[in-house]
C-alpha cells in the first residue's frame, strides 16, 4: 500500500551513525536529553496513525521520516513532535498539509503576493508558523530601481562534466589531512569532522582528491593523527563541507584501520 499524501524528499542527508541520529533528535526535542536509544514515532494525519522512523533530513527545518512500506516523507520536526501527543487531532482548526498549501496559494493570488520557498516546498509545518511574503508591487519597485546588468561575456571554457559516483560501498584508502569543525545550527557546539587527501578507490578511476567525514565516536577510538594512512569501506556522496573546498563526503565508513 502506498500513501498519496507523502512529500518525497529530493535529496536526503543521511546520519553517519546511530549516535548522530540520537543527538539530532535531542536537538529537535524529539528525544529527552538522557535518551540512549532511538524510538519509533507515530505519523497522525489523513485518517492514518502510522508508525515511522527518522532516516535523515533535508535541511534544518525538514526531517525525513520513513513508513513501513519504505515511502519517505518530509515534515517539520516540531510538527512531528506535536503528533506524539495524545490530544493531537482533537484541536479545532488543525489543517492538513494539502489544506495549508491550498490556502497559501489562494491567499497569494487574492492579495497579489508570492509564497516563500519554504511554503512552496510542500514540507509539513506546524500550525501558527508564519511564512514571509513579498508583494508584487515591492518586486516591481525593486526591479525598476535596480541598475541594469552589464552584458556578460561568453565563457571561453566549458564546465567539467559532473563525476558519476557509484551507488555501492567502495574500498578506499586515504591520508588524514586535517581535523576541523563546522557550525551546527541545531546545537551550541560545532560538529567535528576529518578531511582526507590522497584518496584512492579500488576498481575505479575517479578524479577525487579529497573527501571528508564526521569525526564520530567510533572513529575517535582509532586515535587518528594527521598523516595517518587509513583503509576503509564507505559510500561516497556529493556533499560539500561547510566553509571548506571539499566537495565529497564518505558516509558510514566501516572496517577502518591504519595502514603502513
Amino acid at each position: 500500500m502506498t500513501y498519496s499524501f507523502v512529500i518525497n524528499p529530493v535529496a536526503v542527508q543521511e546520519f553517519d551513525s546511530e549516535d548522530e541520529l540520537i543527538e539530532r533528535c535531542k536537538e529537535w526535542n524529539l528525544l529527552s536529553s538522557t535518551a540512549t536509544r532511538v524510538k519509533t514515532y507515530l505519523y497522525k494525519g489523513h485518517g492514518h496513525s502510522l508508525p515511522c522512523e527518522i532516516v535523515g533530513y533535508v535541511d534544518t527545518l525538514t526531517v525525513v521520516i520513513q513508513f513501513e512500506n519504505k515511502q519517505q516523507h518530509c515534515i517539520h520536526p516540531a510538527y512531528l513532535k506535536e503528533m506524539q501527543t495524545a490530544s493531537f487531532g482533537q484541536k479545532t482548526g488543525a489543517l492538513t498539509e494539502a489544506a495549508k498549501a491550498d490556502d497559501a496559494e489562494e491567499t497569494a493570488e487574492e492579495a497579489g503576493v508570492e509564497v516563500s520557498s519554504t511554503a512552496a516546498s510542500g514540507a509539513e509545518i506546524p500550525a501558527g508558523e508564519e511564512v514571509p511574503t513579498v508583494t508584487l508591487d515591492q518586486e516591481a519597485e525593486a526591479t525598476e530601481t535596480a541598475e541594469p546588468e552589464a552584458p556578460k561575456k561568453p565563457e571561453k571554457s566549458k564546465k567539467k562534466p559532473a563525476i558519476v559516483l557509484p551507488e555501492e560501498k567502495l574500498e578506499m584508502t586515504a591520508i588524514v589531512k586535517e581535523f576541523t569543525t563546522v557550525p551546527n545550527h541545531f546545537s551550541d557546539n560545532d560538529d567535528e569532522v576529518i578531511i582526507y587527501e590522497g584518496v584512492t578507490i579500488a576498481g575505479h578511476e575517479l578524479a577525487i582528491e579529497e573527501v571528508w567525514s564526521s569525526h564520530s565516536a567510533t572513529l575517535k577510538k582509532l586515535e587518528l593523527a594527521i598523516g595517518d594512512k587509513v583503509s576503509f569501506e564507505a559510500k561516497i556522496v556529493a556533499k560539500k563541507l561547510t566553509q571548506h573546498p571539499v566537495k565529497y563526503k564518505i558516509n558510514n565508513p566501516s572496517k577502518m584501520k591504519k595502514i603502513d
